[in-house]
């Protein structure tokens, strides 16, 4: 079953607790998420999106259908 924004949020959230997080999409298949966490400073975009994904627990291989593509955006605070 396709993975829902507040689904989505909540997994990211787990691991990026103070992070501001925006999560959109509308066939819950395709999605687009928004990180910014203190975190990512000092991190290059690729250890950032591999935290990302990681944080995301396997749903991310689409395998099961949950969550195909994920347009990703990950910073640190300005």
């Amino acid at each position: 079953m396709p993975m829902q924004a507040h689904e989505i949020e909540a997994l990211l959230r787990e691991t990026f607790p103070d992070a501001d997080i925006q999560v959109g999409g509308s066939d819950g298949v395709h999605m687009s998420a928004v990180v910014v966490d203190e975190s990512f400073r000092g991190k290059n975009r690729v250890q950032q999106q591999r935290a990302v994904y990681a944080a995301l627990k396997g749903k991310m291989d689409g395998s099961d259908g949950e969550l195909h593509a994920l347009a990703l955006t990950t910073k640190a605070p300005e």
